[in-house]
């Protein structure tokens, strides 16, 4: 599983790659951890190469997206497969973010 974030345009992109399982969840929270507090800045995570979500990586989700939101910012989930996406139907948070 690889991480990472960085700031474009005034906007933190999160990039995620691999399998986000239980045993890399721990890495990527630490990685991640800082957009837990967004500034104000909008959250785009890129999914583009995601290829798995287990509950423990749905937590650092809800995180981020919590942490935005208290400060007036949105999250906005990127290029999900289908597979992802309908992990987020079967937990109901494809009601509570943003997919573009």
């Amino acid at each position: 599983m690889n991480a990472k974030f960085e700031e474009i345009d005034g906007k933190y992109v999160a990039t995620l790659e691999g399998e986000m399982d239980t045993a890399a969840a721990l890495e990527v929270e630490e990685t991640l951890k800082p957009l837990y507090t967004s500034d104000g800045k909008d959250v785009i995570i890129d999914c583009t190469n995601l290829e798995y979500i287990a509950s423990s990586g749905l937590r650092i989700l809800i995180s981020i997206l919590k942490g935005a939101k208290s400060a007036g910012s949105r999250v906005v989930m990127r290029n999900v497969n289908d597979d992802i996406k309908n992990v987020f139907k079967l937990t109901g948070f494809i009601n509570i973010f943003e997919f573009e």
